[in-house]
């Protein structure tokens, strides 16, 4: 028996607004040198190079997309306050950290394409400014 889950718009709705709730009133989001961990329950790895701050309501409400078989929940983030490097290095992973400053809500790539955040460079001097444009949680139903 091959495994199939499929889950509900209402259920991925659920997951992915509770991802936004810990980011809300103060998140980061956090760049960091060298490989990403194994998993979000990881200890962060590296060097922090630059924060980023959510705003006090990080994302908009999710909604699904897409045809049966391929949807998805999307959330897009509201505006997110630029940061100034604080090192020097090759960005390698980003975390999204809760208020707390210490929860890792979720983990991902970064690249000059095709990661999960993708940056004009991913070379980042100390002092620099750092910014992001834009940003989505997004989160198949399958």
């Amino acid at each position: 028996m091959s495994n199939n889950p499929q889950f509900s718009d209402a259920t991925v709705i659920a997951g992915v607004t509770a991802v936004k709730a810990l980011l809300d009133g103060g998140g980061t989001l956090q760049i960091f040198t060298g490989s990403q961990p194994a998993d979000a329950n990881q200890a962060l790895t590296g060097t922090l190079l630059a924060t980023l701050t959510f705003s006090s309501t990080a994302f908009g409400t999710p909604t699904a997309s897409g045809s049966t078989g391929s949807r998805i929940v999307t959330a897009t983030a509201a505006a997110i306050t630029s940061g100034t490097a604080g090192n020097s290095g090759t960005a390698g992973y980003f975390a999204l950290v809760k208020s707390d400053g210490t929860t890792v809500a979720a983990m991902g790539s970064v690249g000059t394409s095709g990661a999960d955040l993708n940056m004009n460079s991913t070379s980042i001097t100390a002092g620099a400014t750092v910014s992001c444009s834009a940003f989505t949680l997004t989160q198949p139903e399958t």
